[in-house]
């Protein structure tokens, strides 16, 4: 098994927030606090460091008590470039990666994906879910080897930005998680306000 300890975290709060008005979505207020807060409390026992990776507001994320990373690559270039920025900085040899508005994620996250990136001799471990179309892969809870830095920088460099089209290139674990409320994410604000909701 791969020791939590040899695992970085990072919750991914570098988008636009486009499809909530443009506001910064990991700082939107989820039960009394900020949703990338909640990410990050939920991630933090799971791994052995953690890391944040934000575009603005980065005085207000580095207040949560985690090491702020921005984009290395311009213009919101979308989850890649936070991975890419999560590759960069971590010292461990495997990064997990948790989206800043997703406050609802399993607590044996980690766990279940480690087990079956090292059971499937796989480079990279994704979590799945079910709905009416079959199994949905959730590319943004996703466990990597370290060592995939430069490929996904060649990628980059191509001006690719596709998740699945990278991740297409490498040994992929897909994880069912039975529950898919766990990883009901809040893209609008109307969302938010069904999630605050949920039981």
């Amino acid at each position: 098994m791969i020791d939590t300890s040899h695992i970085t975290g990072l919750v991914l709060a570098g988008g636009r927030g486009s499809r909530m008005g443009g506001v910064d979505k990991g700082l939107q207020n989820y039960k009394g606090m900020p949703m990338a807060l909640h990410a990050l409390l939920r991630l933090a026992p799971q791994v052995g460091t953690t890391m944040v990776n934000a575009n603005r507001n980065l005085s207000a994320y580095e207040s949560m008590g985690a090491a702020v990373w921005p984009d290395t690559l311009a213009d919101y270039a979308g989850p890649l470039a936070g991975f890419l920025t999560g590759l960069e900085r971590c010292e461990t040899p495997y990064l997990v990666t948790v989206p800043c508005d997703s406050p609802l994620f399993p607590l044996n996250l980690v766990d279940r994906l480690a087990h079956a990136l090292v059971l499937e001799d796989a480079d990279i471990a994704m979590a799945a879910t079910h709905d009416q179309d079959g199994l949905q892969v959730q590319p943004v809870f996703c466990l990597m080897k370290a060592e995939l830095m430069e490929s996904l920088v060649r990628f980059t460099q191509g001006g690719q930005r596709k998740i699945d089209r990278w991740t297409a290139q490498h040994r992929c674990a897909v994880v069912p998680f039975e529950d898919a409320l766990a990883f009901a994410n809040a893209n609008t604000l109307q969302e938010l306000q069904q999630l605050q909701h949920a039981p």
